[in-house]
């Protein structure tokens, strides 16, 4: 028996071994690709334009970013690519329905316009952007969450409409919906919050008619953790598009930070998860809920990360998450599962869902349901960032978008300053690196003016790429000596700045070498590594052994870079055949860190280009966490 005993431990573990070599994030979405790998079909019925397909995809999004791993970029692009038509119409898709649910899968439809420009995907968001612009409205203003639903605001729908109609108002610049956005949220709040427990009701009537509603009120009679959870999550999404200085964003912020403190009261305090039914554990039948955990996890925790709500609230994040991990995460057959997944829960349609206590429990709890699924990715993308968040503790990398300040006309007909930004998804965009910075607990921002000795203030590290020169820019502004000043004595005092150039045909040379030269640096106006048709091997850099930056990094590819001519206290960091390719600079307390390209925009950071033999992504990381580790502030 012993011996029984001891060979089923060593199988069992072994086999977790073998799971755990990748986090569980990734093994997750792994699963999801064992499930649905061309389109998603459910219950053996044929595939359909469903919400359930986004949430997995939104987390395979963030994997995504955290690997730079082309084959799940490539998984996103499949799926939608199965209903997206050439034309930018919807498979499956009716906007006369009026169903809220079927706007969530457009912020995908966004992603992969940001990513590859193509029109199509622009195309199918604008069908869901006109269905909000005509979904019908309660008096007030609230969507209803389905036409056939008179009169009804669920948390749900918060979730499905408000962050891809946050996102498009961003892209489109369409100022004016965040007040209708915000609204959404605030009403919601106003009409099915409960004073005493602080927790909201799974929907509203305006009507008050429906028979679940409470007569006095309009609630549905009970708290139900998944709502919960789409609202939560559906906040801090909407967040990452609300303008800072919009006067709503400090009421969304105060209704997370209520919202946190109500479902932090009735988290279950052995296990560190929640019941399907929040404030009820110990009714007969209610039962600890794996995807609502998953969703209030990632809520608490990319709140904290975003500063949001208190810096200790991510203990609740953490003891959730290892009760999800420990309660509902089983390895079986070699495949990574999620237990423990009410499968739907709704109120109202035929049969007739009357949201007691009773409805709630005869719903079917599942393996491995995909809503369940991409919550899961979603709170494991989060928690996964915890390791790296200290490195960059209220810290700000500024990137200039003075100096480089190229604009164009968008889809939209606005004017955008565009190339090597923050939040550009395109190959010139640098969101990868934006994502970096955010995975290493730092934020970023954008320096639309000058230097100045006031501006740089808020600056650990501060990004010059690529400065702007007549034929990219018919005004552009040129490095001054009082703009180099600021940033000498901004370095000298402990500031970290990265001067990016690039080739003899794209960048100014003159007065940028003016600045560098106070570094003991200058860039040279020739070119090397000019890759011809995509033959990789002619933009290789290897790197040495113990490299004080690229430590652990064996090749790193840039191509159509200029080399550099150095004097101190300037010191190298590669030289190829005698040239400087990079190169440091210590002054003071500060450090410069110069390379004759812009190097880490998305093309070769991406994973959608480069063969995984070169490491861009991983010497992106480095540099970040190296840059971090200088800055003084």
């Amino acid at each position: 028996m012993r011996n029984t005993r001891l060979i089923l431990f060593f199988l069992l573990f072994g086999q977790l071994a073998s799971a755990q070599q990748k986090p569980l994030s990734q093994q997750m979405v792994q699963t999801s690709m064992n499930l649905w790998k061309d389109s998603f079909a459910l219950d053996g019925k044929p595939a359909r334009w469903s919400y359930d397909m986004g949430v997995i995809l939104k987390g395979v999004e963030g994997v995504w970013l955290n690997t730079a791993d082309v084959q799940y970029f490539n998984y996103i692009q499949r799926l939608m690519d199965f209903y997206i038509g050439n034309d930018g119409s919807i498979k499956d898709y009716r906007k006369d329905e009026f169903n809220i649910d079927h706007v969530n899968n457009g912020k995908l439809c966004l992603l992969l316009y940001r990513v590859t420009g193509k029109e199509k995907y622009l195309k199918a968001a604008n069908l869901l952007r006109q269905q909000l612009r005509e979904q019908p409205r309660t008096n007030e203003g609230g969507f209803f969450h389905k036409k056939i639903y008179t009169s009804q605001m669920w948390l749900d729908g918060l979730y499905m409409g408000e962050p891809f109609y946050a996102e498009y108002a961003w892209l489109a610049k369409e100022d004016t919906a965040f007040n209708d956005i915000a609204n959404q949220f605030i009403w919601m709040e106003a009409h099915a919050r409960d004073a005493k427990t602080g927790l909201l009701y799974h929907g509203w009537d305006e009507s008050k008619t429906q028979q679940w509603a409470n007569k006095e009120t309009g609630t549905s009679p009970n708290f139900w953790a998944f709502a919960m959870g789409w609202y939560g999550v559906a906040l801090v999404d909407v967040l990452d598009y609300f303008p800072a200085n919009h006067p709503k964003r400090q009421a969304l912020i105060d209704i997370l930070n209520r919202f946190v403190t109500a479902i932090e009261k009735v988290q279950d305090k052995p296990s560190g998860l929640w019941y399907d039914i929040l404030n009820m554990p110990t009714a007969k039948g209610n039962y600890k809920e794996a995807s609502a955990s998953s969703m209030l996890v990632f809520t608490i925790a990319k709140a904290v990360r975003k500063g949001y709500i208190p810096a200790v609230k991510i203990s609740v994040a953490k003891k959730g998450y290892a009760g999800i991990v420990k309660e509902f995460i089983k390895v079986e057959n070699g495949q990574t599962n999620l237990h423990g997944t009410v499968k739907v829960s709704g109120l109202g349609g035929k049969p007739y869902r009357d949201g007691s206590f009773e409805y709630y429990m005869k719903e079917p709890v599942i393996v491995n349901d995909p809503k369940g699924i991409g919550a899961f990715i979603l709170a494991s993308n989060e928690m996964e960032m915890l390791p790296t968040q200290a490195n960059g503790k209220g810290k700000t990398i500024l990137m200039d978008n003075y100096f480089n300040r190229e604009t164009k006309k968008d889809a939209f007909g606005n004017t955008i300053v565009h190339h090597y930004k923050w939040n550009e998804l395109d190959n010139g965009g640098f969101s990868f690196v934006n994502y970096l910075v955010e995975k290493n607990g730092a934020r970023t921002a954008l320096l639309d003016a000058a230097p100045t000795k006031e501006n740089l203030k808020q600056a650990a590290v501060y990004f010059l790429i690529d400065p702007d020169w007549p034929k990219e820019n018919k005004t552009p502004n040129y490095i001054e000596p009082q703009h180099i000043t600021a940033l000498y004595d901004w370095v000298k005092a402990g500031g970290v700045m990265v001067m990016m150039a690039n080739d003899s045909n794209n960048v100014e040379f003159k007065h940028y070498n003016e600045l560098a030269a106070k570094f003991g640096i200058r860039f040279n106006e020739n070119m090397r590594h000019d890759v011809i048709d995509n033959k990789f091997e002619q933009g290789a850099f290897p790197i040495v052994s113990g490299h004080p930056i690229f430590k652990n990094i064996k090749k790193v590819y840039i191509k159509q870079i200029c080399t550099q001519d150095i004097t101190k206290p300037a010191v190298t960091l590669y030289t190829e055949k005698g040239e400087v390719m990079m190169s440091m600079s210590r002054v003071g307390k500060g450090t410069v860190f110069a390379v004759g390209d812009p190097w880490f925009y998305n093309e070769y950071v991406d994973g959608r280009k480069l063969p995984a033999e070169y490491e861009n992504y991983k010497a992106a990381e480095a540099l970040i966490q190296w840059l971090l580790k200088q800055a003084k502030k």
